[in-house]
């Protein structure tokens, strides 16, 4: 970070905090004078709430505010919308279109989540079945079909969508790439309720949804390659996040070895210092792909960050439950519900090892991100694939 950037920003952040006091600001005042003041996210361009700074700058200001007890934008609330929405439609959308989403999204009026997989259509997402056919009258596209595994759809006011717009070319070209109203008539969301009891997770069915042109993200037959920002984001921001040491799952791990002495053996005192050990190497790995996103767009290298969040995930709630015995086989509370975000350090024992399962299936599975690592960062060879050159509506279902 160069002195005059930190510099210039902190004089920003000073004016902003003179000008509309936190303790006496209306929160929605306040984060929309912070939008204007372009500290909402100062890698994204000025007018976009930004100032087209390096990305790592951002950390420093959400530093300044937050110790002036100034109120954020509740970024749990939106993961999908930040993460994977915002940085898909700055790369690929037109003026008219970052000037209708960026600003609510970020400022949480607009709620966001991601049609992409299928129940024919997981780890093979170019196969997707949803169809979208331009209805020329109208200027809109007449959208049907069904998605699952959608996190926050009952929350949404918008999706990011991948649907088949031509399948008479192979499946990777006859793609396009929507941002669709999840108010509109026609789409239906229902909860699939996962292991740990939550409706987390929905399915949604699309049934003659209508989309404007206007809402049309790039050109027709560019879905795939704009799905793959969309994809490298989403796995950045799931395995890639800024945490201090010993935070998240292994410092509830931590924790529980601490307060139970009685029920330390050599062989889970072993376990836990290579977990450790695992973990932290994780987190500043992390920092290295938060530092190429400085300079540039996320890439494949975010695969490796997801892969290895899910398979310590994994070990480290497996472990924790062990260390507590018979208590680790208590649950809180199996009721129905529909929350709002994800809680790993705010549940118990048997969430975390429950809900950790889903982690090397969601935004990815493993194996597939293995494939990623090969191919795309090692320049291993490929897998055969008979399906590449033939028309979609011609592959066997």
């Amino acid at each position: 970070m160069s002195e005059q950037h930190r510099s210039d920003l902190e004089q920003r952040v000073t004016a902003l905090l003179e000008a509309h006091d936190p303790a006496t600001t209306d929160r929605a005042e306040f984060l929309r004078a912070r939008w204007d003041a372009g500290l909402a996210w100062v890698h994204f361009p000025e007018g976009l709430g930004g100032l087209g700074l390096p990305r790592d700058l951002q950390a420093h200001v959400d530093d300044l505010l937050a110790a002036a007890g100034a109120p954020d934008n509740a970024p749990e609330r939106n993961g999908i919308g930040l993460g994977m929405a915002a940085p898909t439609i700055l790369a690929h959308g037109t003026p008219e279109q970052h000037e209708r989403f960026l600003r609510p999204l970020w400022l949480g009026e607009e709620i966001w989540c991601q049609l992409f997989s299928e129940p024919g259509a997981g780890s093979d997402l170019a196969a997707v079945a949803t169809r979208a056919v331009r209805d020329e009258p109208s200027d809109e596209w007449v959208v049907n079909g069904q998605k699952v595994w959608t996190s926050s759809a009952h929350l949404a006011d918008f999706a990011i969508l991948v649907a088949r717009t031509d399948p008479d070319v192979p499946k990777h070209g006859g793609l396009s790439y929507f941002l669709l109203g999840m108010r509109e008539p026609g789409v239906e969301v229902r909860p699939l309720r996962q292991l740990t009891g939550e409706a987390e997770f929905n399915e949604v069915f699309l049934t003659d949804v209508r989309v404007p042109a206007a809402q049309l993200l790039g050109a027709v037959g560019e879905g795939w390659r704009i799905a793959n920002t969309t994809l490298n984001s989403e796995r950045v921001s799931i395995g890639g996040q800024a945490v201090p040491r010993e935070a998240g799952m292994v410092g509830k791990v931590a924790q529980t070895w601490r307060a139970h002495p009685e029920r330390r053996t050599h062989g889970a005192h072993r376990r836990l210092l290579d977990l450790w050990v695992q973990a932290e190497a994780a987190r500043i790995t992390g920092s290295r792909v938060r530092q190429q996103l400085a300079v540039g767009a996320p890439g494949p290298e975010g695969s490796a960050t997801k892969l290895v969040f899910a398979r310590l995930a994994q070990e480290l709630s497996a472990l924790e439950v062990e260390l507590l015995g018979e208590d680790g086989l208590r649950y809180d509370d199996w009721t129905l519900s529909r929350p709002e975000k994800v809680d790993f350090t705010g549940r118990d024992a048997g969430y975390r090892y429950l809900r950790a399962k889903g982690n090397s299936i969601e935004g990815g599975t493993s194996e597939i991100l293995r494939n990623i690592i090969a191919e795309r960062v090692l320049g291993l060879p490929g897998e055969p694939r008979v399906d590449k050159d033939v028309a979609w509506k011609d592959l066997p279902r």
